[in-house]
């Protein structure tokens, strides 16, 4: 059995799975890291490989590894490479893309793979929203990167204080502060993600949207189809490589 864990800018994600199946899994705040081993992970059969993807920084990365010491096993924290788990990587520095985008793209390919082969985008909805190409033959060109929903409604208090405002909802046609402000943003980022759809379009296939991340449900209803919101789409993809 392997043990993914992926570690967000706010939240932890881990899967205990077991031949690409997943046995057990949860979510907690990183604030939490602390309680994995007496909390979500007590119960658990010690895993065979402890697999990492850290998004989140070194003072994260340290606190998770300190969990692991009941079963003395290390952290084998994934680097993102020129080619692996069917992508090649185009970064004009391979290591310097983000492990989770590297281990979603990943993912995406598999997935992709299981139907028709097809263009994607690969959306990352969390603190940060990327949004990142990946041409039909597994080539992963660029990718562009926004800030997440929240920091956008943030940046729009503290602009202007007429939209210090409660929380909104998407309308149509916005007749308040709230929901503009936050029907503004979704489509921000909507928007950023249709243009890049745009340019891997074809005449022969649509291009697929794969979207994860705590902001996945928030943005998914207002893009075009086809798009899939994956919940663990980092955690597959960290997965897919080991296993590979």
């Amino acid at each position: 059995m392997i043990l993914v864990v992926h570690l967000g800018g706010s939240r932890l994600k881990w899967a205990l799975a077991d031949r690409g199946a997943f046995v057990s899994q949860g979510v907690l705040p990183n604030a939490e890291i602390g309680t994995l081993a007496l909390r979500e992970w007590q119960n658990l059969p010690r895993p065979l490989r402890a697999i990492g993807v850290n998004a989140s920084g070194e003072a994260a990365r340290v606190r998770t590894e300190a969990q692991l010491t009941r079963w003395r096993l290390p952290m084998e924290w994934i680097v993102p490479t020129a080619r692996a788990g069917g992508i090649v990587n185009r970064y004009a520095d391979p290591a310097a893309l983000s492990p989770a985008r590297f281990c979603s793209l990943i993912g995406a390919r598999r997935r992709a793979l299981a139907s028709e082969p097809s263009a994607c985008v690969v959306v990352n909805a969390g603190t940060l929203i990327t949004v990142d190409a990946l041409e039909a033959d597994g080539t992963f060109p660029g990718g562009i990167a926004l800030p997440g929903l929240h920091a956008m409604l943030r940046s729009l208090a503290d602009a202007s204080s007429g939209f210090r405002a409660p929380d909104g909802a998407w309308r149509d046609f916005p007749t308040s502060n709230a929901d503009a402000a936050v029907t503004g943003v979704v489509a921000a980022a909507c928007g950023a993600i249709d243009r890049m759809r745009a340019r891997l379009r074809t005449a022969e296939r649509p291009v697929r949207c794969f979207v994860t991340g705590g902001a996945a449900d928030a943005l998914a209803p207002h893009l075009a189809a086809p798009g899939e919101v994956v919940d663990n789409l980092v955690i597959e993809g960290a997965l897919t490589l080991v296993e590979s």
